[in-house]
């Protein structure tokens, strides 16, 4: 199922008579929501299967935190998570995850650490923390990299695309 968000422009009677005394006005809110898939899901090439790529920045590597925008992650990442698991990242909590490196496909390195993990960025954008992998990995500002959530195994999956060499 997709995930959305849902605005509250209109606000209910209730809310306009407890605002009332107060002098506030009613915020417009938004709200987390599945919606049924009007078109599906997009389909990963097996050959290719790095659904979200970017070249990474200076700020990525040195903050350890790796950048996703908003519509990669509802698109390419949340369509695959449970509303909770969601909403959880929305609310601004840390959502602890593993991410394999298949850079050097014959021996690919598994990370899970406290330095792992997925949360809100400012301004509607998503960070992954990476610093175990961007740090082992040598990462240089503009490396383009790939990136995919593997639904099968509940893991980021991870590829050095082109870039310095590794190590």
């Amino acid at each position: 199922m997709k995930k959305t968000y849902y605005y509250n422009f209109i606000s209910t009677k209730a809310e306009e008579d407890a605002a009332k005394p107060n002098g506030a006005t009613f915020p417009a809110g938004r709200v987390l929501v599945e919606i049924r898939d009007l078109y599906p899901a997009p389909v990963k090439d097996p050959m290719n299967p790095w659904q979200i790529k970017k070249a990474a920045t200076s700020t990525d590597i040195l903050t350890g935190k790796l950048m996703l925008l908003h519509n990669d992650v509802f698109e390419y990442i949340f369509r695959h998570w449970s509303l909770e698991m969601c909403s959880c990242v929305v609310a601004g909590h840390k959502v602890y995850a593993v991410i394999w490196d298949l850079t050097d496909e014959s021996s690919p390195i598994r990370y899970h650490s406290e330095n792992i993990y997925f949360e809100k960025g400012p301004q509607d954008t998503f960070l992954l923390g990476w610093m175990d992998l961007a740090r082992k990995a040598n990462m240089n500002p503009e490396d383009e990299i790939g990136l995919y959530w593997e639904n099968k195994s509940g893991t980021f999956q991870f590829k050095r695309i082109n870039g310095s060499c590794r190590r």
